[in-house]
């Protein structure tokens, strides 16, 4: 047994309504993203690579968490935070760099870069091994309404640097207090092989 039901015809523009409700969302999806990471790459051009450190007012959310090294997991800073450690950079040195690439989701935006950083005063010199350095840095914000809320931030800054110096000292140091013990342990050998 076969039905014929007639054909079900649906109007053009209930087709293009349709359309534009599943396919809309992606679209501002999409630009939101795209917005997040020109914040982003902004918030490094203005702040660290020229001298507009008053560009964080108009970027940073003015209270915002930041995931750094040390004790700084998760804990709240005032925008001006950021400012302040920036204008301390550029006070004693000149800062350029540039953005390697961006990977964004949502509200969640990666950027690779690199930050280059060529100190003026002695004790900036001596604490990062004297010239210009290149430091790779890998920052994941959180965007929210135009503003950037929260920072990972993950620098590889390790190898170079005050970091680089403690660490050799260290090595240094532990080094001494080893051969020490292998020349006092040595000397209370041979007088107690003397005795």
């Amino acid at each position: 047994m076969t039905f014929n039901l007639p054909p079900v015809t649906v109007p053009w523009r209930c087709l293009i309504v349709l359309a534009l409700l599943f396919v809309s969302p992606a679209l501002a999806d999409a630009q939101d993203v795209e917005a997040n990471k020109a914040i982003a790459r902004r918030f490094y051009e203005d702040v660290w690579f020229a001298p507009r450190t008053d560009s964080v007012a108009a970027l940073v959310a003015p209270e915002y968490v930041v995931h750094d090294i040390g004790g700084l997991k998760g804990v709240r800073e005032p925008a001006g935070q950021q400012q302040s450690i920036a204008d301390f950079f550029w006070q004693n040195g000149t800062m350029d760099g540039r953005v390697d690439f961006q990977i964004a989701e949502g509200d969640m935006v990666a950027t690779r870069w690199q930050w280059e950083y060529a100190p003026r005063t002695w004790w900036m010199k001596a604490s990062m091994l004297g010239g210009r350095q290149s430091i790779p840095v890998i920052n994941v914000f959180r965007i929210q309404d135009g503003k950037i809320v929260e920072i990972w931030n993950h620098r590889h800054d390790i190898d170079i640097g005050f970091r680089a110096n403690v660490l050799q000292a260290k090595g240094f140091l532990a080094g001494v207090l080893f051969s020490g013990l292998v020349l006092a342990g040595g000397r209370w050998w041979r007088r107690r092989s003397i005795s």
